[in-house]
């Protein structure tokens, strides 16, 4: 009975970091005076959960994997119905249980390496949110929990990016992570709206049994949706640059989301989905070839890097790359394997590359001679292939630019048509529209008069609008005001044709008109 309890795992984490954050606002344990009252709930935290997956993992030594948990519902409408379930199985206590280890020993390590730092309460706060998600992501029984822990951990790992935020590098790199992992996540409700409309259901035992009765091409696109989240949160070609730049923050958040946890999340997943994946032939290949290659990439990247965190990173890429390979050739039980030794590994190395580079006087190798011989190989490889620059023209700019072309439509248009001064992007914005509407509204009673009673308001109302458009439209400037309109709404319109056929916006319709037709 003891496997109902699993719910506590994640659970000690949340409530952790609601503990730390609430002392922080009532001023409890701020400052170098309260890391005592912070680390011990963490830790305290941490240990409880890695104790409950341990006993969890030894009975199921003894008497077996308690398997697939439903606890109770989550949504239930007509024929939708969304429980709470946790898969116990034999790869997710192995899993679970590599995490929580993990989890505790860097929170333990972090108590000394963040001393007297003036985020240490927040960053203690940030690891327990990311345990639980986490933890989350390896236990959960069905897609949309893991979807929960999928968010959760990528939310984390924005704020901890941009731990220095006085610093506008990293500040800028946390954007950078943020808006490729949201690529991803639209991939993830793909699948799992293609899951519950195709499938019927979200639950892992029910994905893999009907992944057997549904056509390869839908297999396909629904494995596809999955796939692409794997890819982004994974650092997996062509989303591999942002990882390289989480680096901004501490080292223990190095180790725990990008040298051993929250990089694998994606190598979990496509686990979790393996019979629906081998439905789909194209969607394996494509997850063999994307894995090659990404060994490739940071295998060479990482030969010409001049610092020890920039080579463990870049060998961690190569290693994850090896794990979707494995994926892609149907040899998912040699990837979870490489997963488990490689987190527990990585961690031990980002952990001790602190001391690592006071102790030698060189923190990475030179390049090889047959590299340097190679003089084009060797530019593409320290220009990291140029990966980064074309992210930057397909995904990034394209983004800013629709947030700037939001921008222009609300200040031009949608400021116009509430009646809020255009241009103004202040809080006293809406002083400004009070201010304006008394002055229209004095205007207009001194200009139409005053009704009384409902008929008698409802005329005012018609008169009044009538004589601003009179005013403002046909009467302004000699009849030439609704002639210098029309010019600007058909400018307006020109503007609008021109944007829709800018790329982006091409996407956008395909990707409308597609949800429309399913």
């Amino acid at each position: 009975m003891l496997e109902h309890y699993a719910w506590l795992i994640p659970i000690f984490h949340w409530l952790a970091a609601g503990w730390i954050g609430v002392g922080y606002i009532l001023n409890t344990n701020r400052g170098e005076a309260g890391e005592r009252q912070t680390s011990l709930v963490a830790l305290g935290a941490a240990t409880g959960s890695f104790l409950l997956a341990l006993v969890l993992a030894l009975i199921a030594v003894w008497q077996g994997a308690p398997g697939h948990l439903i606890l109770g519902d989550w949504f239930a409408s007509g024929d939708y119905h969304l429980p709470i379930s946790f898969s116990l199985d034999t790869i997710g206590l192995s899993l679970l249980l590599i995490v929580t280890l993990l989890v505790l020993l860097t929170i333990k390590f972090s108590v000394n390496y963040m001393h007297r730092e003036r985020g240490f309460q927040r960053i203690f706060m940030l690891f327990c949110l990311f345990a639980g998600g986490m933890e989350l992501i390896v236990m959960a029984g069905n897609a949309l929990l893991v979807f929960v822990g999928w968010e959760i951990a990528g939310a984390t790992s924005y704020l901890l990016i941009g731990y220095a935020i006085d610093r506008t590098t990293a500040t800028k790199n946390a954007v950078r992570a943020f808006i490729t992992n949201r690529v991803g996540d639209a991939g993830f409700i793909l699948g799992i709206a293609l899951s519950i409309f195709w499938l019927g259901s979200v639950e892992w035992p029910q994905i893999h049994v009907q992944a057997g009765k549904i056509e390869t091409l839908a297999a396909g696109v629904v494995a596809g949706g999955f796939v692409i989240a794997a890819l982004a949160k994974s650092a997996q070609l062509p989303f591999s640059p942002w990882i390289a730049r989480a680096l901004e923050g501490p080292t223990p958040s190095s180790a725990i989301f990008y040298g051993a946890l929250m990089v694998h999340a994606g190598v979990i997943l496509l686990i979790r989905l393996a019979p629906l994946l081998e439905q789909a032939p194209v969607v394996m290949i494509s997850i063999a070839i994307l894995g090659i290659l990404t060994v490739l990439y940071g295998w060479l990247a990482g030969l010409t890097q001049s610092d020890v965190k920039s080579s463990l990173m870049f060998a961690t890429t190569t290693q994850v790359g090896w794990m979707f390979f494995w994926c892609g050739m149907g040899w998912f039980t040699l990837a979870a394997w490489h997963l488990g030794l490689h987190a527990i590994w990585r961690t031990f190395q980002f952990l001790a590359s602190p001391a690592l580079v006071n102790q030698i006087d060189q923190a990475t190798p030179p390049p090889p001679q047959w590299l340097l011989r190679w003089r084009l190989l060797y530019r593409a490889s320290q220009q990291r292939f140029w990966v980064e620059s074309l992210t930057d023209a397909l995904l990034l700019r394209p983004t800013v630019s629709l947030a700037r072309d939001v921008q222009y439509f609300d200040e031009q248009v949608v400021t116009r048509v509430v009646g809020l001064p255009a241009y103004t992007r202040s809080v006293s914005s809406l002083t400004q529209w009070e201010t304006i509407q008394k002055r229209t509204a004095k205007t207009q009673t001194g200009a139409i008069g005053q009704g009384t009673g409902v008929a008698g308001k409802i005329m005012t109302w018609l008169a009044n609008l009538l004589y601003w458009f009179e005013s403002h439209l046909v009467l302004q400037g000699g009849g030439e005001g609704l002639q210098n309109n029309l010019h600007r709404i058909g400018a307006l319109l020109e503007r609008v044709e021109q944007l829709l056929t800018e790329p982006r916006y091409m996407i956008v319709l395909v990707v409308v008109t597609f949800v429309v037709i399913l």
